[in-house]
């Protein structure tokens, strides 16, 4: 079994909660407010990490940490500067070499909003559009405002909830959502969505010592910019959103191009795949399951699309139950927001 590295084993002496600032000796962000690691790092090959929210505090998504010979690499920046910041804290208890490459694997917030805590030394790597998208306020677009937007609505009702509850156990579930939604809403107050200082078009490739990095752009899927971090000789590659554990968020994709982009992930030799959501895996398969269903998806979406339907019931419509076995599909209807999305490019419009 591969080991699983979790800071509160690896700092008791220290206690997880006494976190310092960073050497800059600069204030922790706001949204700093939480107990125990922000972070666990499953070691998928030597000096190769896979690193996962706790759910103490909110990081968004998954990312990885490379440790080279004489410096590290970082796969996305997560959702705040303060996650930004906890990963950079808690990375010293794998190796106490500098972080000097960072990669936006996209666009999408929970991947990049750490990205302004990082100096201008400090190689922040992307797609050319993903710095336009971030540049141009894309982060902060439909994809943030359905999932932080309804934070202050969240928080309103949980502490409704907690005013009437009369029980303790519930209290305690209740106050500790309560805590953990209002540090996540605190990271937002100084957020300034920042791009990559280093951007590609096609392909990148660093030497880092021994070890061979490349950067690869195989064409528009969950975003206009998806990269994908590729170590040849290991066999690993960090995916993002392109693919992920499951099935991912599609409302700034475009699913035809995807299952084609994919493809090309499929040419690569591969024995670990690291998403940006979910666990570690190596079953390649999981490809063409995701190619099956984004043409499945889109087949479906454009037939009630020429039916004259909106794109609300048509969501309801859709059945991918026939995918179940693959994604624990058990009822007919999908997101609405990833029909609107097909529906407006089908329309010529979001082709951008």
């Amino acid at each position: 079994m591969r080991p699983m590295i979790t800071l509160a084993l690896c700092m008791l002496t220290l206690g997880c909660q006494e976190r310092t600032p960073p050497a800059s000796d600069a204030p922790l962000p706001p949204g700093s407010d939480y107990e125990g690691p922000a972070f666990e790092f499953e070691e998928i090959l030597p000096g190769i990490y896979h690193a996962r929210g706790t759910g103490n505090l909110a990081v968004g998504s998954h990312g990885a940490v490379i440790v080279n010979d004489d410096d590290v690499l970082l796969v996305d920046s997560h959702i705040s500067p303060a996650a930004a910041t906890a990963i950079l804290e808690e990375i010293e208890a794998l190796t106490d070499k500098p972080v000097r490459y960072v990669v936006n694997t996209h666009f999408h917030f929970d991947h990049a909003h750490g990205n302004q805590i990082y100096p201008s030394d400090v190689h922040v790597i992307g797609h050319e559009f993903t710095r336009e998208a971030l540049e141009g306020g894309a982060s902060l677009g439909r994809s943030y405002d359905i999932y932080v937007g309804s934070l202050p609505r969240q928080i309103e009702q949980i502490e409704a909830a907690l005013a009437e509850t009369t029980t303790e156990a519930e209290r305690t579930e209740l106050a500790n959502r309560l805590a953990y939604l209002r540090n996540y809403h605190a990271g937002q107050d100084v957020l300034e969505p920042t791009g990559p200082n280093t951007t590609l078009s096609e392909r990148m490739t660093l030497f880092r010592g021994d070890r061979e990095i490349q950067i690869l752009f195989f064409g528009r899927g969950h975003t206009g910019g998806d990269v994908v971090v590729y170590l040849p000789e290991e066999r690993v590659v960090a995916t993002g959103d392109l693919l992920t554990g499951g099935i991912p968020f599609m409302g700034d994709g475009y699913l035809t191009e995807w299952a084609e982009t994919l493809e090309h992930l499929k040419a690569l030799e591969i024995d670990w795949i690291l998403p940006g959501h979910g666990n570690a895996y190596r079953e390649t398969e999981r490809i063409g399951w995701l190619q099956d269903y984004l043409r499945d998806l889109q087949a479906q979406a454009e037939g009630l699309h020429a039916q004259g339907l909106s794109a609300a019931e048509a969501a309801d419509r859709i059945d991918m139950t026939s995918h179940g076995d693959r994604f624990g599909i058990t009822e007919v209807g999908v997101p609405e927001i990833t029909v609107l999305r097909i529906f407006e490019l089908l329309d010529g419009a979001g082709d951008n």
